[in-house]
């Protein structure tokens, strides 16, 4: 019986590039949380592999070996999928949409195949049933891919491999994009110093959304500055979002950007008036935080 999962967005509320590895990797310090958009999966055992892709933002996704959650699938050698992939998030967005859609096939799959208490360990995903065990190399897949296992809010260091969750309060949020894409690679050769601070070693405990929206603005994302002298419009999009929230900052290496405000009523009235002054833009509005409840896989 095929099994529904939701891939949630991810917006990186700060994101400071620390460092380069000698082998390329860069390396992060990033504040996590997950928002109730995202995209929908239907998961089913099959012969061969296969996905395809429905939805608004289907164009332009490939269903093949190119696509992530292929290649997640294909790490649990000997087990066949035919997933559909309903797409609502834009592609190359700088809210890990890829990386989200894998990790939920990846639930996906282990929900079909009983097990349970999977987990994730410096990019490892384990999991133990009576039937075998896996240990899947999620970092193969990329840097965002074993964040988005567990949808929750989480500090992520290293390349992507050191996760620790937080806790924090549910922040009323829009998400707009200006439907440009925005080529990672070209983000990280822009950006002048790879080796900035990190973020305080501490993270605290907020009492509310207006707190932490005044902690966040003492922090950075390190890609915005370069990814903006790329794309322009992200200033557009940011100087938008700030003229009706309380705090704007883009997500990723973009072109995403995310404006927040202190309760729901307002950021609902931002989300409209974004949308309506720009209705080319993709404009959504949600309540970031934990979405592992929403998130969990259930019998289609």
């Amino acid at each position: 019986m095929p099994i529904e999962v939701f891939a949630p967005a991810k917006v990186n509320l700060t994101l400071h590039i620390t460092g380069q590895r000698a082998d390329g990797y860069h390396l992060l310090d990033s504040l996590i949380a997950f928002a109730p958009v995202g995209d929908q999966l239907r998961v089913a055992t099959s012969s061969a592999m296969a996905v395809s892709v429905i939805g608004p933002e289907a164009a332009g996704v490939p269903t093949d070996h190119r696509n992530l959650v292929w290649r997640a699938l294909d790490l649990m050698q000997g087990a066949r999928f035919a997933v559909t992939l309903d797409k609502h998030l834009p592609a190359a967005s700088g809210i890990g949409g890829g990386s989200s859609d894998a990790a939920a096939a990846l639930r996906g799959a282990f929900a079909l195949a009983g097990h349970k208490d999977a987990h994730v360990t410096r990019g490892l995903l384990r999991s133990e049933t009576s039937g075998g065990s896996y240990d899947l190399n999620l970092l193969a897949l990329g840097a965002d891919v074993p964040m988005c296992y567990h949808p929750r809010p989480v500090r992520v260091q290293g390349i992507g491999e050191d996760i620790t969750p937080v806790s924090m309060p549910p922040l009323p949020a829009i998400l707009v994009n200006p439907r440009v894409e925005v080529s990672t690679p070209q983000v990280f050769q822009a950006l002048t110093t790879k080796t900035n601070a990190p973020g305080p070693q501490t993270i605290p405990h907020w009492q509310d959304a207006a707190q932490m929206i005044a902690w966040l603005a003492e922090q950075r994302n390190d890609l915005e500055p370069p990814a903006v002298s790329l794309q322009p419009v992200i200033g557009q999009v940011l100087a938008s979002l700030r003229e009706h929230c309380d705090f704007a900052r883009m997500s990723g290496s973009g072109a995403t950007c995310f404006g927040l405000c202190a309760n729901p009523e307002r950021a609902r009235e931002a989300a409209a008036l974004v949308a309506a002054a720009h209705p080319d833009w993709w404009v959504r509005f949600g309540m970031l935080g934990d979405q592992t409840a929403l998130s969990a896989p259930r019998t289609a």
